[in-house]
């Protein structure tokens, strides 16, 4: 299998660069079949917002994949998912996230928190390596992106799978319409 590419940006097989990658990332990736598929490329840390890399190395929005972290609560009982979204869309946290975690609002994680319970950097939370127990949903238009730039766990460095590749991740929930 070739590795992907995109624009510029040297690629590396991702298992090779662990230092390109959070702890928790590289572990997920030693342990997923699918890992063969992923490269790793390094960037500038003060790019690691979509907006700005995809300015700076001239790269489509609708080529990277952003992943949010959404909690809600019901019954005292707290429901966490990670949402991959394309850059170019915004994940429907109030209608078709509320209603796939079953609670009565949601809102984007506490920063402080998604970053301490994920073990990631602001800016490279990723869906490769995320705690056990939260949910994954990953919106069906994520899965058809030929090459999707998103985040490594650092904010260095941008990992790049194939779209599909989303589809097989463990635990993963491909939903249509997660995005607007």
């Amino acid at each position: 299998m070739a590795l992907p590419t995109i624009g510029d940006l040297t690629s590396y097989p991702a298992l090779e660069r662990p230092d390109l990658l959070g702890p928790g990332v590289a572990a997920a990736l030693r342990s997923w079949a699918g890992a063969d598929q992923v490269a790793v490329v390094e960037i500038d840390p003060e790019l690691a917002d979509t907006a700005a890399l995809n300015e700076a190395y001239g790269l489509s929005p609708a080529d990277s994949a952003n992943c949010v972290v959404v909690s809600g609560k019901r019954a005292g009982e707290e429901r966490i998912a990670a949402c991959v979204v394309r850059a170019d869309t915004k994940a429907d946290v109030n209608h078709v996230v509320k209603a796939l975690l079953d609670t009565r609002k949601a809102s984007f994680h506490p920063h402080d928190r998604a970053v301490e319970e994920t073990g990631m950097e602001y800016g490279g939370i990723t869906p490769i390596g995320l705690p056990q127990e939260w949910r994954l949903l990953v919106d069906a238009r994520c899965v058809q992106i030929p090459t999707a730039l998103i985040g490594s766990g650092v904010r260095r460095s941008k990992l790049l799978l194939p779209g599909s590749a989303f589809a097989e991740l463990p635990r993963v929930e491909v939903v249509e319409g997660l995005a607007t």
